[in-house]
């Protein structure tokens, strides 16, 4: 009785035991796993559902199979000209070999500092092999020409601004930039991993700083950048003004000239046509040449007697036309 009585609670804890660690577990969507027995791996499984193990024998190792995101920490690295710059990129991969990821390095702590490895010396490889210019800048922009809509003072003198830039602040031109450097560090990085299982999509600079030394000396290269493309405005501004004043003052001699010709030419058709009448009127015969004579006698006398304080006498010849219509005295 005894005995039965042990039999059954062992048979019990076996079954416990067997209930409790399962031969049952389950994958979800988005997990891989690798079953490991006694050390070494049984199989491994990529797609998710109701999975069967030997229990107390067989242990599962769960793994995402998401896109894993890798953020490293600014390290300062030195250029082709030795100045110290604080670069800061992110990567993404994910795992592409479960087997090869298991036997290699076996969880995602050790994947992240074994990418931080590679990634890291890559980066201050390939910074290092370059000059300043080509990790911060990413295109030539800077040197072409500028749009119609920043620009507004004709082809001449935009080209004239662009010409006085390239000259007076001694931009170099970049032959790599920023985004192909990236492209090097992923391709360099991409033939080391494939040994951990692990396949890296992209590795991008999220950040590049300058050191405190070389921060004040950037933004004065800066502020006199400004200042030159500032004064160019300027100096092309006072051309155009002077160019367009020169223009104006050209217009209105011209104008003038032409209407001071008109002016005379008018006046002296007038008086060529004031003197014809003239001497129509001393060519009249005597009564018509009366009439005449009497009329202007007349206009004289309205502006002149009128201005007279004191007469003292009439009898002249221009006061003819006071006695008589005829001009003759009676």
């Amino acid at each position: 009785m005894k005995k039965n009585i042990k039999r059954i609670i062992v048979g019990l804890i076996i079954f416990i035991i067997f209930i409790t660690t399962g031969p049952f577990f389950i994958i979800n969507e988005g997990e891989q796993a690798v079953v490991v027995r006694f050390g070494k791996i049984v199989r491994t499984i990529t797609d998710a559902g109701l999975k069967v193990k030997i229990p107390l024998i067989d242990t599962v190792h769960r793994y995402t199979k998401k896109i894993i995101a890798w953020d490293g920490e600014a390290r300062t690295i030195l250029t082709a000209e030795r100045q110290l710059i604080f670069v800061d990129v992110v990567a993404r991969w994910k795992i592409n070999d479960l087997k090869v990821f298991y036997e290699s390095i076996g969880n995602i702590t050790t994947a992240h500092n074994k990418l931080g490895e590679i990634i890291d010396s890559e980066v201050k490889t390939v910074v290092a092999e370059n000059p300043l210019r080509e990790s911060v800048r990413n295109s030539n922009i800077i040197l072409e020409r500028t749009t119609s809509e920043e620009l507004s003072l004709g082809d001449d003198i935009e080209a004239e601004i662009i010409t006085s830039l390239q000259t007076e602040s001694n931009i170099e031109a970049i032959t790599r930039g920023r985004r192909r450097l990236a492209e090097e560090i992923l391709d360099r990085s991409r033939r080391m991993v494939p040994e951990y299982g692990i396949e890296l999509i992209d590795v991008v600079t999220r950040q590049i700083s300058y050191s405190d030394e070389l921060t004040p000396s950037v933004y004065a290269r800066m502020i006199r950048e400004r200042n030159q493309i500032a004064q160019a405005y300027r100096s092309a501004g006072e051309g155009s003004k002077a160019e367009w004043l020169g223009k104006m003052d050209n217009d209105k001699r011209s104008l003038l000239s032409a209407a001071y010709e008109r002016a005379e030419t008018i006046k002296g058709e007038a008086d060529a046509k004031a003197a014809r009448i003239y001497a129509d009127a001393y060519n009249l015969t005597a009564d018509r040449r009366s009439f005449y004579d009497f009329w202007r006698a007349t206009e004289s006398y309205r502006q002149t007697m009128s201005k007279f304080d004191k007469t003292l006498t009439t009898d002249m010849d221009y006061f003819r036309y006071l006695y008589s219509t005829d001009g003759r005295r009676r």
